[in-house]
């Protein structure tokens, strides 16, 4: 079997993640510290109370949700003795597999994804963009409809290219509304606007990339230990000089999530364990190759599984 690990982006948080573990794990206890640290904020505290409130805004989701991820991947190299062959993230989760890598050290990479964060929530007056999903339709159909959908001022791009059956679209929110409208009476299993604080992967957060592109270019990187897979390209990171420019391209590119699920697929892989809170990357496996043998761990009960299996 050859191993991949996923790491989850923005959404997948809840108030208690990684709480059991850092009961359990003095690693885990030390990497929530050098986050804390580095962020000079309690982020233990922040995700094991929450509020649940505080805890979704963005530039807190990010570097919460990276930080339970590297720890929980830390708990199950020791537990599980697992050898991964290749990495990837969805949008934030990049960074988190980067961090997997050894390419990026902790400390930078949540003062990175809280910077993201913050520029995130800032590019773009509130009630004026948003994102959709539909269900259902082609990727040919939906990027048509987008551009039916946007007008002179109103931008509407694809945003996520999640599975063959799933396409996130990202933009001003009359535009999305309109789109989303249109999808339904075409044929779309599903069309629903998402409870997002920005049209992320848009046009809409180039000022977002701009700030960014500055910090990553401060960042020291170092060799990839493991391959990783672009959000942007979905293709495997050539060497550690490629990734500021991509980090920053992922701003407003769309996230080619079922090319880069491929792009495992084609190296070998065949197994996948989603690592971090929630689900949602493990059920969009399943939707995209079901040959793919498909786990996660988000708590102690589904690490037991793993180190069992």
């Amino acid at each position: 079997m050859t191993l991949a690990l996923l790491f989850p982006g923005q959404g997948s948080q809840f108030v208690g993640m990684g709480e059991d573990f850092s009961h359990r794990y003095p690693k885990v206890r030390e990497i929530f510290a050098r986050a804390s640290s580095a962020l000079n904020e309690d982020l233990s505290r922040l995700c094991f109370s929450g509020p649940a409130d505080v805890l979704k805004r963005t530039e807190n989701a990010q570097p919460a949700i990276l930080t339970v991820s590297v720890a929980i991947y830390e708990v199950i190299q020791a537990e599980a003795k697992i050898e991964p062959k290749a990495l990837a993230g969805h949008s934030l989760g990049e960074y988190t597999a980067l961090v997997v890598s050894g390419a990026l050290d902790l400390e930078s990479a949540v003062r990175l994804v809280r910077l993201r964060g913050k520029l995130m929530e800032e590019a773009c007056p509130a009630g004026t963009g948003g994102m959709g999903a539909i269900l259902g339709l082609s990727r040919p159909l939906v990027e048509s409809l987008c551009r039916e959908a946007s007008a002179p001022g109103e931008v509407l791009v694809p945003a996520n290219f999640n599975s063959p059956e799933q396409v996130v679209i990202s933009g001003h929110k009359t535009a999305v509304a309109k789109a989303l409208k249109i999808a339904g009476e075409r044929g779309a299993k599903a069309s629903l606007p998402l409870e997002v604080s920005g049209p992320f992967h848009s046009p809409l957060m180039q000022s977002v990339e701009t700030g960014l592109r500055e910090a990553l270019g401060k960042i020291t990187y170092h060799d990839l230990r493991l391959p990783v897979v672009a959000n942007c390209t979905a293709e495997f990171y050539q060497d550690k000089s490629a990734i500021p420019e991509l980090l920053a391209q992922q701003v407003c590119h769309p996230v080619l999530w079922e090319d880069s699920i491929l792009t495992l697929k084609k190296s070998g892989v065949d197994q996948i364990i989603e690592i971090g809170p929630g689900r949602v990357l493990s059920g969009l496996v399943r939707r995209i190759d079901r040959s793919i043998q498909v786990a996660n761990v988000e708590n102690l009960e589904s690490l037991e599984k793993i180190r069992n299996r």
